[in-house]
């Protein structure tokens, strides 16, 4: 799966609250299917298409252990999107340092002029 691929089955996976609530979940431990369904009022089948997204975006991965098919976090789709993020954080950083230069020299200029020097403010 290409990066741009693996981002949107990631991105898309997040776009709902309730599988964002089951990695949460799973973010203090893996858990079985019945345990991630205990705290949402939907059946077990809604619970496991959600997880069918998850583990389709590689968010998550099944284990089995005797009967039990445990889930677990899978941080790497994580990491992916993070990084990514991260990219346009430090974009819009950049920018914000940009102004926030040109927001004090046009500070310190202002308090260079004479009073008598500045233009006088027009009431609206």
């Amino acid at each position: 799966m290409a990066m741009t691929d693996r981002l949107d089955a990631t991105f898309a996976a997040l776009a709902d609250p309730t599988r964002r609530a089951i990695l949460a979940r799973l973010a203090s431990g893996e858990a079985s299917v019945l345990e991630l369904a205990e705290p949402f009022d939907m059946t077990q089948p809604a619970i496991s298409k959600h997880l069918k997204v998850l583990e389709r975006a590689g968010l998550i991965s099944r284990g089995r252990d005797a009967q039990r098919r445990p889930c677990r976090l899978e941080a790497r789709p994580l990491a992916e999107a993070n990084d990514w993020l991260e990219s346009y954080r430090q974009l819009w950083e950049t920018s914000f340092r940009k102004l926030d230069a040109v927001l004090q020299d046009l500070k310190s200029s202002s308090r260079k002029r004479p009073a008598s020097k500045r233009k006088p403010r027009r009431l609206q």
